[in-house]
């Protein structure tokens, strides 16, 4: 049986299974997912929802996730702003997805 899942995982789980349908989704390689199932695991791994990893690793993901989605709605400018306010080395030269990364990891 399944357990509930919170405002939070739904909210996740609704927006990659939306990516899906729309074909935007991708897996860590880039390629296009075409399989449903491969979808739904994607889904319920960023949710922080699967039964197949602990408590504290969903907790963990569902972080990630939540904090990957409040950075993409920022500028470029805006992340740099904040990577030079928390005083991470070597932001001149990176990229967008560089930054966030760079911001998750402080």
């Amino acid at each position: 049986m399944a357990s509930k899942q919170s405002r939070p995982q739904r909210e996740t789980v609704e927006r990659v299974m939306r990516e899906f349908k729309e074909g935007e989704l991708e897996t860590s390689r880039g390629t296009p997912v075409r399989s449903q199932r491969q979808a739904v695991a994607i889904a319920l791994h960023e949710a922080g929802a699967s039964r197949d990893e602990s408590p504290a690793r969903n907790r963990r993901n569902l972080r990630r996730t939540k904090a990957n989605e409040s950075m993409a709605g920022q500028s470029k400018a805006e992340l740099y702003a904040e990577a030079k306010r928390r005083g991470i080395s070597g932001r001149s030269g990176m990229d967008k997805a560089a930054l966030i990364r760079a911001l998750n990891a402080h």
